[in-house]
């Protein structure tokens, strides 16, 4: 097949360079040089060129990082389930270039919204409910967004990024503050972390707190005794400036995760959390959380009851500190999440994210969209609106998708599927008295995605760790790809590419992103050495099992080779060239906006 003409390319080019902005000539000259790709990928940051790996100890058991060496692509067969040619290497195409990131966890730390001390109780029960690196999660999550930016173009063919997909569990805790954060740093804009005042105003300050790692003096305590590092400035660089992020290349996408719909990702919101998160008393030890945030659900299930806890805040309990009271930590109500992502820029857009009117209207809480003339998405909502962190798939949302995806199928469209939820994960059944809608486990989910061969990948989160599993029928399936989160170690994401090697066969490729900081921290108070502390301080936390979250190699850099569901040759490399060109003017869009 032959792509554009060069008359053709100008027309698409200046229709390109219009629409989004730019000059024509800055369009024309990113062209030529993607015609390289080969020099375009060595100067792209991933970890095919490094890696950071767990280093020697500095103290007790406390371990540095230090750079190892980058990891190639290692090639799967197990849907192919034969040899791939060699040839492929030398005539493939990409069809799509993706962003994929997910369980960001944005944080903000001094929230009285927040169960800390909850850890005192069960250390690796609770260990989500406090990270000796929480005041750090913008600052992480910013670092990441660059390292997006930083591969903007495909490390293995030189491709602009098409789209990026969020896959849950963006806001932590529930807090409004942290969902605008979220958005704020995918879309470009800076977040101001002092929340609280000029002052650090949460456990990490306070003497009282010995269970939580105290960076002014950490002795006294299971973190102390650990090995973790007096760092006095610490609190301080982390609320000193806002947090600048250089914002995504591409349009991005979202999904609900367990913890934008449940507290902690776990329990309904009672009025007592409501009433904490936007006052001005902070609990720091086990007792003054049970009794305050905890209360309402161990005493009662009643609406009456748990009313009448929340009005209990105001008489004081021991265990709490006074702190700066502010209204924005509101917690959202689960349609906020979706209003939210319509406060949004316009560039890298779309408005929404996925969510449209009719999400908006109706409360449906799962989309489509066509990533490209042939790629189609669809993104879902696997949360549990009762109770327990893992999920399942409504039969609403069962018969909506197989509709879909028989249309698909007609279409010739490939497909993947986005959700925050695994195929490990996918078991929580629990409903509401007198609720009859059925939910689907894993089991039953794989089994309909099997019998559309479009569908080519299935894209998650939700267990922090890197995982890729075939999923095969009689003739072939498809990979489900789960990425590692922003707030545990390693603090990886991961872009995906999927590919047409001109032989029958696909591949998607996934390439694991380190956040955009050095693998050694600084002591400037910078995003990215603020960004390097978060990854150390992660990488010694015991109770969350660090090492075993990178996933195997086989887990990381990998090529996925699976059959073509039908004759790519529909696709014409002139199709091809135009959805660059679009894609890459956006790009070159990005690069003169943040002046990269």
């Amino acid at each position: 097949m032959t792509g554009l003409s060069r008359r053709q390319f100008l027309h698409v080019a200046a229709t390109a360079a219009a629409a989004t902005g730019i000059g024509l000539d800055a369009l024309v000259a990113a062209s030529a040089r993607a015609q390289a790709p080969a020099a375009t990928a060595a100067g792209i940051p991933t970890t095919l060129q490094q890696t950071i790996r767990q280093g020697s100890v500095v103290s007790g058991r406390y371990r540095a990082l230090a750079t190892g060496a980058g990891e190639p692509y290692l090639p799967r067969t197990d849907v192919l389930r034969r040899a791939p040619s060699a040839a492929r290497t030398a005539s493939r195409r990409s069809l799509l270039y993706l962003g994929h990131l997910s369980d960001l966890h944005v944080i903000e730390a001094q929230s009285p919204g927040r169960i800390e001390p909850m850890i005192v109780q069960d250390h690796s029960a609770w260990g989500s409910a406090f990270h000796p690196q929480d005041p750090l999660s913008p600052h992480a999550t910013a670092a990441m967004v660059r390292a997006f930016s930083d591969a903007r173009y495909s490390p293995l063919t030189g491709a602009p990024m098409s789209a990026a997909i969020v896959t849950g569990d963006s806001a932590d805790m529930h807090s409004h503050l942290e969902l605008r954060w979220y958005i704020d740093l995918m879309d470009g804009l800076p977040v101001d972390p002092a929340t609280g005042g000029p002052t650090w105003q949460g456990v990490q300050a306070w003497n009282e707190a010995t269970w939580a790692y105290r960076p002014n003096d950490p002795r006294g305590g299971a973190f102390g005794d650990y090995g973790f590092p007096r760092l006095p400035d610490l609190l301080a660089q982390a609320i000193a400036q806002r947090v600048e992020s250089v914002g995504l290349p591409a349009p991005w996408y979202a999904v609900y995760g367990n913890h934008d719909t449940l507290l902690l990702g776990t329990f309904d919101i009672s009025p007592q959390l409501r009433a904490l998160a936007v006052g001005g008393r902070k609990s720091y030890t086990l007792d003054a959380t049970a009794s305050t945030a905890l209360e309402g659900w161990a005493s009662s299930t009643s609406v009456f009851s748990q009313a009448l806890a929340a009005l209990g805040l105001a008489s004081g309990n021991p265990g709490m500190r006074e702190v700066p009271a502010n209204e924005d930590r509101y917690v959202f109500e689960r349609r906020e999440f979706m209003a939210e992502h319509f406060r949004t820029e316009t560039t890298p857009g779309p408005v929404g994210h996925g969510f449209t009117a009719h999400n908006l209207a109706s409360g449906e809480t799962w989309w489509q969209v066509d990533l490209s003339p042939r790629v189609r998405a669809f993104g879902l909502d696997t949360c549990n609106q009762v109770a327990g962190p893992d999920g399942a798939v409504p039969e609403s949302q069962m018969r909506w998708l197989r509709a879909q995806l028989e249309i698909a199928q007609r279409e010739q469209r490939l497909v993947l599927i986005f959700s925050h939820h695994n195929s490990l994960t996918l078991e929580n059944r629990a409903v509401r008295p007198g609720a009859d809608e059925k939910l689907y486990g894993a089991e039953e989910f794989v089994a309909m995605l099997l019998e559309f061969p479009v569908v080519v990948g299935w894209l998650n989160g939700h267990t922090h760790l890197n995982q890729i599993l075939a999923h095969t029928s009689a003739t072939g399936g498809f990979w489900e790809i789960t990425t590692a989160s922003c707030i545990d170690f390693p603090q990886q994401q991961q872009v995906v590419e999927l590919v047409d090697n001109r032989d029958g066969t696909l591949s998607l490729f996934t390439t694991v992103l380190d956040h955009a900081s050095p693998a050694v921290p600084g002591s400037s108070g910078s995003v990215a050495d603020l960004a390097s502390r978060s990854r150390e301080l992660a990488a010694n936390d015991w109770a969350e099992t660090p090492l075993m979250r990178r996933g195997s190699p086989l887990d990381r850099n990998t090529e996925l080779l699976l059959p073509a569901p039908f004759d790519l040759e529909v696709i014409t490399d002139a199709q091809l060239e135009a959805q660059h060109v679009a894609e890459r003017a956006r790009i070159v869009a990005h690069e003169t906006e943040r002046a990269l």
